[in-house]
């Protein structure tokens, strides 16, 4: 049961906070005062989808908080990782730039999450679910719904996955003459480039490398010559080499006058052998620097290979190996593709055979679940004065899809002596809310969430079928919480709790404030329902009746 929606800068909403109790809770109100921004606020509590709009004017962000109680969702929590006990805060926060956070009982999960969790806790009808009543595709949807067939429909929707999966496989292996040789061209060219390349995963890189360095070797091969010539010497005069072996020299034949110099006589014999050491390494790279211009020549060409091979097969020689490969797979499968077809269409036959029986089983199901809801439909008609209506279920036979095989279409006649006919066609706006009303009222038997939503399910209705609406909507507020934004007096009169929800303009601003309202505010209430703004004693008499007689109809159904 929702027992609390807190609603901050939603709208026209600047703040309030709307305690809801078990049974009929009605909203009222002025049209245009906000009573369809509640639910608004409400969906976006439960994960609905949200926009930059919805926040008022001027704010930073809105909030809105759904507190739960009593509410079935102990295992979702477990398995989302959210602590829950008995009471359950849905939070929802939306920036000004549309982005928004969600969290339950203080844990962060995401909007999906949010809406999963919130298909569990109450069911909305909005101002346009009517109009999925006209729309025959959803007819098959509420006939499961009701005779509840989730877990054959599931079943059979694997079936029909494996079904579809093989029939795509043997369309992927089925060619025409001309195609299979067309492709067998491609794929022998493509394993035929690739191959003579040679490829290594790699080489291109050390390859571009190595070019780099032979197209400078030039003018190293120059610096590397001209510092070996400044350490070992030229024709014309001695190198560093000989002039540090010469100076060492010296210093040593001067030892024997002076020990002072023994240090310095060590620091030249060092620097002898590090510049010896300097003229080898220098040597040894000069011969690393030779080579000839074919290898240059040689080098341009394998790389002109390896880019225009790994540009046209995915940018690198990984990805055009794994060309080849699939590639190489791919002639592999043609070549045998007649025998692998063989093979899959046994698998197809056994597939069909399989789908064709979880489709007929659904058929059966489905037949029998049909004439349990026009049955039940036909009552809550009656009881919404609509005794003559008849109401059916029509299925026909199609070929197998993903919901099975069956072509589901509601149909009826709304008075007595009429042919049924396709509800589009033959039903008012005050009757399809009718007949979405009783439709509610029976798929709410099997379900178990415990909270419903009617945002003016009283379109197009008047008189005694008011009336009859307003009794039904009580009576499922025996059962379940139910929360109702209406117009009608009737509806109102019915209500364990009504809000009053009123817009007024202050210093420029509109604001939208909801109340709760006590036996005298209900009796204004319901008076400007029916008389407006000319109320008058007689039009508050017959609202306090209407009240009196509505308590005693609830009294008669506890």
């Amino acid at each position: 049961m929702l027992s609390l929606l807190h609603i901050e800068n939603i709208a026209v909403v600047e703040r309030a906070d709307i305690e809801f109790d078990e049974g009929l809770n009605v909203l009222t109100g002025e049209t245009g005062a906000g009573k369809s921004i509640v639910i608004d606020a409400l969906e976006a509590s439960l994960g609905w989808r949200t926009s930059r709009e919805l926040v008022r004017t001027g704010a930073k962000s809105a909030l809105v908080t759904a507190t739960f109680v009593g509410a079935d969702v102990g295992e979702w929590c477990e398995e989302n990782g959210v602590e829950f006990e008995d009471e359950l805060v849905l939070t929802r926060r939306i920036s000004e730039d549309g982005k928004s956070s969600c969290r339950v009982n203080g844990t962060p999960i995401s909007a999906v999450q949010l809406r999963e969790l919130g298909l569990r806790l109450i069911d909305i009808h909005g101002q346009g679910d009517g109009q999925r009543l006209t729309n025959e595709r959803w007819h098959l949807t509420y006939l499961d719904g009701f005779g509840g067939l989730r877990g054959e429909l599931e079943e059979y929707k694997k079936a029909y996955a494996r079904l579809r999966e093989l029939r795509d496989e043997i369309g992927a292996l089925t060619f025409s003459e001309g195609e299979r040789e067309r492709r067998i061209d491609i794929l022998t060219f493509q394993v035929n480039e690739i191959e003579r390349a040679g490829l290594t995963p790699g080489e291109l890189e050390e390859k571009q490398r190595r070019r780099e360095f032979l197209r400078s070797a030039g003018k190293l091969s120059d610096s590397v010559r001209d510092a070996a010539a400044c350490l070992g010497g030229t024709e014309r005069s001695d190198g560093a080499v000989s002039l540090i072996e010469s100076a060492a020299g010296t210093i040593a034949y001067a030892l024997r006058w002076s020990e002072e110099l023994s240090g310095l006589s060590q620091k030249l014999t060092d620097l002898k052998y590090a510049a010896e050491d300097a003229q080898e390494e220098l040597r040894d790279l000069r011969e690393r620097l030779e080579f000839s211009p074919e290898e240059l020549d040689e080098l341009e060409s394998r790389l002109d290979v390896l880019k225009r091979v790994t540009r046209k097969y995915g940018g690198s020689e990984e990805a055009a190996l794994r060309t080849l490969e699939e590639a190489k797979r791919e002639l592999e499968e043609i070549e045998f593709s007649d025998e692998r077809i063989k093979k899959l269409e046994v698998k197809l036959a056994a597939a069909e055979k399989e789908a064709g029986r979880l489709a007929g089983k659904l058929t059966e199901r489905r037949k029998r679940a049909a004439g349990e809801l026009a049955g039940a439909i036909e009552r809550e008609l009656s009881e919404l004065s609509m005794a003559g209506a008849r109401f059916s279920v029509e299925i026909k036979p199609s070929e197998l899809g993903p919901e099975g095989a069956d072509e589901v279409r509601f149909l009826m006649a709304a008075n007595a002596g009429e042919s049924l006919g396709r509800i589009a066609k033959v039903a008012s706006g005050g009757e399809l809310s009718r007949i979405m009303l009783a439709m509610k009222t029976v798929l709410s038997r099997a379900d178990t969430v415990g909270a419903m939503v009617f945002d003016e399910i009283d379109t197009g209705v008047s008189g005694i079928a008011a009336q009859r609406v307003a009794e039904k909507l009580a009576s499922i507020g025996r059962d379940k919480q139910v929360i109702c934004v209406t117009h009608l007096a009737q509806i109102a009169a019915m209500a364990d709790e009504q809000f009053s929800i009123e817009k007024t303009v202050e210093g420029g601003r509109t604001y939208t404030r909801v109340t709760k309202l006590d036996g005298e505010g209900r009796t204004g209430e319901i008076a400007r329902l029916t008389g407006g703004d000319n109320i008058t004693k007689n039009t508050l008499l017959a609202a306090r009746e209407q009240l009196e007689a509505a308590e005693r109809y609830k009294e008669g159904i506890k």
